[in-house]
C-alpha cells in the first residue's frame, strides 16, 4: 500500500545562541597546545603609531558585570589602512593584522593592547574620525552586536558622518575616555547591553 506523505510547513531555521563560550575558544597565549591565531595584544615589532590600551567593562541590563563575553576588534593602522585585500593602500608585507580577540573575565573585563587607528575614508570618500569597529558576543544573544569606539578629545568626531547620525545624547556611549597610563594611554570603554545609558549598536 503506498503511504501519503504530508509535506509540513516549512518555517525559518531558529538562530542559536552566541555563548557561552569554551575558554580554548579564545586562544589564550600559552594556555593551552593550541595556535594563538587571535590574540588581545595586536601590537607587531613593526608596528609604528602611538601604542593605546582599550580597557573597560561589559555590563548587562540589570547593570552586572558580563563575565563570559567574547569582543572582537577590526582596525585600520595609524595611517587609516586596513589589512584587506580590498583596501589598495594597504601594505602587504606589514605583520600588522588589525583584528584582535578578548573574553571578559569573572569581573567582566575586557582590555585589548594595540596602535591607535588613523582616519579612514567613508564610502562616498569623506573622511572618518579615528575609530575601531567592535563586535559583542554573549549569552542569550541571538546575534551579535556591532559598534564603534571613538577617541576622546579627537577634533575629527565632530565632522563624522557615522558618528553624526547617532542622536547627540546618546553619542557619548562611543567614545572613550582617555586615562593616564604606564607605557602609553589607555582608553576606557564600558559596554552596556541594554538599559540605562545603553551603548548604541548599529544595524549592519
Amino acid at each position: 500500500m503506498q503511504e501519503t506523505i504530508k509535506e509540513t510547513t516549512k518555517g525559518i531555521t531558529p538562530s542559536q545562541t552566541v555563548g557561552p563560550f569554551f575558554k580554548y575558544g579564545l586562544t589564550p597565549g600559552g594556555k593551552y597546545a593550541w595556535n594563538d591565531a587571535f590574540t588581545n595584544d595586536l601590537v607587531t615589532p613593526d608596528a609604528s603609531g602611538e601604542r593605546i590600551r582599550i580597557a573597560g567593562r561589559v555590563f548587562d541590563g540589570d547593570g552586572v558585570p558580563v563575565p563570559d563575553a567574547m569582543l572582537e576588534i577590526w582596525q585600520a593602522d595609524p595611517q587609516g589602512r586596513f589589512a584587506d585585500l580590498q583596501d589598495k593602500r594597504a601594505v602587504p608585507n606589514t605583520a600588522f593584522r588589525g583584528f584582535g580577540r578578548c573574553g571578559t573575565d569573572a569581573n567582566g573585563d575586557y582590555a585589548f593592547d594595540t596602535i591607535k587607528p588613523g582616519q579612514v575614508p567613508d564610502p562616498d570618500g569623506k573622511p572618518q574620525a579615528p575609530h575601531i569597529l567592535l563586535a559583542i558576543f554573549g549569552r542569550g544573544m541571538l546575534l551579535h552586536l556591532y559598534t564603534r569606539i571613538y577617541f576622546d578629545g579627537e577634533a575629527a568626531n565632530s565632522a563624522d558622518p557615522v558618528l553624526a547620525l547617532v542622536p547627540a545624547d546618546r553619542r557619548g556611549t562611543l567614545i572613550a575616555a582617555r586615562e593616564p597610563g604606564n607605557g602609553g594611554a589607555v582608553y576606557r570603554f564600558d559596554i552596556r547591553l541594554q538599559g540605562d545609558g545603553e551603548t548604541v549598536f548599529f544595524d549592519v
